[in-house]
């Protein structure tokens, strides 16, 4: 069961938020979880981490990635380590945007996840090698595993790849070189 009364049309944040005040941290996060596995956990759930998005599912739209990404998005918000495996394991999924999201999940979490991230620096799709490259700025320390990208033939990874290179550089100012200091 979800909150029937948040619509539908709330910012996922408010959504997530309202989920939990009614079904506890631990039952959402396995639900969404249970989604990011390819199961269905009914249309209320789908409704409350998809939003408006999910109705088009539920009224018959080919289901594709949609689910296991909006999951895997809802733990943005709400989050506790068992979480961990389930996210792992979406680095590594099928789906670019899942793939791509679970790099988010993990810069946000601050998972020690640096060789499964690094692993998609390489990517066939541009907008994960970017996401990978900003996700190790925030969990990683090896400047040069990022450099590469920097001359990346899509202007989005080399973008990714200065903003993760930076952030690290903020972080840990001795990883900075001494021309760039």
């Amino acid at each position: 069961m979800v909150p029937d009364e948040t619509p539908v049309d709330l910012p996922i944040e408010a959504r997530i938020a309202a989920a939990v005040g009614q079904l506890g941290v631990d039952t959402v996060v396995l639900r969404s979880l249970s989604l990011l596995a390819g199961n269905n956990e009914g249309g209320e759930f789908l409704l409350v981490v998809g939003g408006e998005h999910a109705q088009g599912i539920l009224d018959g739209a080919p289901v594709l990635y949609w689910p296991e990404l909006w999951g895997t998005r809802a733990l943005l918000y709400v989050w506790n380590d068992s979480a961990i495996a389930g996210v792992t394991a979406a680095l590594q999924n099928q789906a670019w945007r899942v793939r791509e999201m679970a790099t988010r999940v993990t810069a946000t979490r601050g998972l020690a996840l640096q060789v499964e991230v690094g692993a998609l620096l390489t990517d066939e799709v541009a907008r994960v090698r970017a996401a990978a490259a900003r996700a190790l700025g925030a969990i990683g320390d090896d400047l040069e595993v990022i450099r590469p990208l920097l001359k990346d033939p899509e202007i989005e990874v080399r973008r990714g790849a200065q903003q993760g290179i930076d952030a690290i550089r903020k972080r840990r100012p001795a990883a900075a070189t001494p021309e760039q200091v």
